[in-house]
């Protein structure tokens, strides 16, 4: 008896011809191998659909950010000059105290392998006291490498200034340099580096996931066909009044009473297939690197564009102006400059109708504009009107 989805497993052994013992056991497995792949290439795939929690996601479960500030010792004389670091110095000072260590007033200390640095990590949510997480740690003053330092104890705070986290450990750096004689070389970055569970958690945030009946789900874009796709299939899996749309980016989730059933009842609903609308349309322009993207819900309208090049050329040449003999006067260098303007011959292209990102692309690539005047054309198209999108500036 064989399934629709392929062969079975006993179907392989059963058919499976008397061979010796190492022989037999590498033809069952290849007979296993290919009945999977029968079963996996028959299962349906649904690939306009995404799921709920790409879209979606539990207010009030996010990460924290914590800054901490500390030192890192044990640089081969990369470190911070103390002269024109001076906190570096001070913080040194006072952890040499906090260990019983009291210098005579007035010393002054000449530190090469000590760095002051930032710490920077990202507390998860639901994050418990004793789990780690890693850190990044970012040169302050003026060190030249942290490669090779060890972090020394530096507690982690949170934006209500409570400490969450206590960092330590030695530091990762992926960058490398050298110099010699006046040149360096330089590959990435040498004053920050990561260290891997170097922090270690001694707060936990509280999560709303527990408290009260209901919970909302924030979209992660706003808009209104999305939110009441989510609600519908919400209530479609969990029952009639299971969910209810707020607004166009918030939809309200009533919840089950036991802990255990809440994560239950959440991990049924975030693989739930949610349909996405076609976006709004809109052009996106970077205008300090000149990027243009458009999505594909842009149009045209039909439109006339007149593109002209104007360059201005400026040229300076040297006029040396000499004394005449026994006149005891000086030579006298002046400049003189040269200023053209051109204009090149711009005509008049008809831009047609456009309804498909194909048609746009055509009609963008037959003006011959570069990028940097393809920003302006697109501004001046959509005060014309004939450009369908909303245009936003990055």
């Amino acid at each position: 008896m064989a399934s629709n989805n392929g062969p079975l497993l006993a179907d392989l052994v059963t058919d499976m011809p008397r061979l010796p013992p190492s022989a037999a056991l590498a033809d069952a497995l290849l007979r296993l191998v290919i009945a999977l792949g029968l079963v996996l290439a028959s299962a349906p795939l649904d690939a306009q659909a995404t799921r709920l929690k790409e879209v979606a996601s539990v207010q009030g479960v996010r990460s924290n950010q914590l800054i901490g500030y500390g030192l890192v010792v044990g640089l081969d004389g990369s470190g911070d000059q103390t002269t024109q670091t001076p906190f570096t110095t001070q913080s040194l000072n006072s952890l040499l105290q906090q260990n019983g260590v009291n210098l005579p007033p007035g010393t002054s200390l000449q530190l090469r392998n000590v760095a002051a640095v930032l710490v920077t990590a990202s507390l998860p949510a639901f994050a418990q006291p004793g789990q780690t997480i890693d850190i990044a740690v970012s040169s302050m003053g003026n060190a030249k490498s942290l490669r090779g330092g060890t972090l020394i104890a530096t507690p982690l705070k949170g934006a209500d200034g409570q400490i969450y986290a206590m960092a330590q450990g030695n530091l990762i750096v992926g960058g490398a340099g050298a110099s010699a004689g006046g040149s360096k070389v330089l590959v990435n970055s040498l004053n920050a580096g990561r260290i891997p569970a170097g922090a270690t958690v001694e707060r936990a945030v509280p999560t709303p996931l527990a408290q009260g009946d209901t919970l909302q789900l924030d979209l992660n874009s706003a808009d209104y066909s999305t939110a009441r796709d989510v609600v519908k299939a919400i209530n479609a899996r969990m029952g009639d009044g299971s969910a209810q749309a707020l607004d166009g980016r918030t939809v309200r989730v009533r919840m089950p009473d036991a802990p255990n059933a809440r994560v239950a009842f959440l991990a049924d609903i975030e693989n739930l297939p949610i349909t996405l609308s076609a976006p709004a349309a809109r052009v996106v322009i970077n205008a300090r690197t000149g990027s243009v993207v458009v999505n594909q819900a842009v149009t045209l309208g039909p439109c006339a564009v007149a593109h002209g090049n104007l360059s201005v050329t400026i040229t300076s040449t040297p006029v040396i102006s000499q004394p005449g003999p026994l006149s005891q006067g000086q030579t006298v260098v002046s400049q003189q400059s040269d200023i053209r303007i051109k204009q090149d011959a711009g005509s008049i292209i008809q831009v047609p109708a456009g309804t498909k990102l194909t048609d746009v692309v055509n009609a963008l690539n037959s003006l011959g504009a570069t990028p940097q005047e393809l920003l302006v054309i697109l501004q001046a198209i959509k005060a014309a009107g004939a450009l369908n999108a909303e245009i936003e500036v990055i």
